[in-house]
């Protein structure tokens, strides 16, 4: 059983931005600090599109550089059926429950990630999702604030 960390795009975006900001050193920190606390660092193909897709549209060379150099320091988890029939699932459920994350158009990357540590945890990992936006992830895995994960 692994510990295993899941990025969502904040964080990520954070740590993929070649501007140094305290909160992007910060942030890079706590990245580089995981392994050594005994977690497995994943990079969720949803998160990774959700920050590429911004940085394609800006024109930021140097963050999809930095993006790209991350996935050869840490697992990348792709999209798989099982993931998005089981996203699907719980997009239905947090409507039926009244709790929806997203408008109901939208592709809703909360309930992907949701699903990826989902399966993750049927894997036998312990997963925790490293967020700014706890509140959707939270009705369904263990969401926490990245800062907050030590």
């Amino acid at each position: 059983m692994s510990r295993v960390i899941l990025l969502d795009s904040g964080p990520l975006g954070m740590v993929t931005n070649p501007k140094a900001t305290p909160l992007t050193l910060e942030c890079q920190l706590w990245l580089d600090s995981l392994p050594s606390k005994g977690y497995e660092v994943v990079l969720p193909e949803i998160a990774d599109y959700e920050v590429r897709r911004e940085l394609i549209r800006a024109g930021k060379v140097a963050g999809i550089r930095q993006l790209d150099l991350l996935k050869s320091f840490v697992r990348y988890r792709p999209l798989t059926t099982e993931i998005m029939l089981l996203a699907a699932q719980l997009w239905a459920d947090a409507r039926l429950r009244g709790r929806p994350t997203a408008d109901s158009t939208a592709l809703d990357g909360d309930v992907i990630l949701a699903a990826i540590a989902i399966v993750e945890v049927n894997d036998g990992n312990e997963v925790i999702i490293a967020t700014t936006n706890v509140g959707h992830l939270s009705q369904f895995v263990d969401a926490r604030e990245w800062r907050l994960i030590e």
